[in-house]
């Protein structure tokens, strides 16, 4: 058991908080690191296993990247891809679905795509939601080069 970040051996009491608080291993620094982070953007634990999970495939996201009007879940500035976890999908009314759209036209209209994902799809479903991600990114990039 090592930390994600830093490759340092972690103990059974690391592990076990980082397990329950944030679903990945993380030593006690990166922690107190990502805590930090969640209460200043109200991060999803959803939004942090699947940086990390892009992670392990070689991708290079950032959490909690600044956009110049907010804050994005995940970026993967290569491909001007960002991606929103939703966590309150299933009560969406007509305005907050309204301002979903023109929020992916102004990114569109700035080069980038954005995907919604519901956090349920990435708690049962993590390695599937990878997979697509990994090939939306492949897609992004083939279309980058032809330009």
């Amino acid at each position: 058991m090592i930390c994600l970040e830093c490759k340092k051996e972690l103990s059974y009491i690391d592990h076990k908080n980082a397990i329950d608080a944030f679903g990945v291993e993380l030593c006690a620094k990166h922690q107190v690191r990502l805590n930090r982070l969640i209460l200043k953007n109200n991060t999803p634990k959803e939004a942090i296993q699947l940086y990390y999970g892009l992670k392990k495939r070689n991708l290079n996201p950032m959490l909690e990247w600044w956009d110049g009007k907010k804050s994005i879940d995940i970026a993967v500035s290569r491909v001007k891809l960002n991606i929103e976890i939703d966590t309150e999908y299933n009560m969406l009314t007509h305005e907050q679905a309204i301002n979903d759209l023109e929020e992916a036209m102004h990114s569109f209209k700035n080069g980038f795509t954005t995907i919604r994902i519901p956090n349920d799809l990435i708690k049962h479903h993590f390695t599937e939601t990878i997979n697509n991600i990994i090939g939306i990114v492949e897609g992004l990039n083939a279309n980058i080069k032809k330009i």
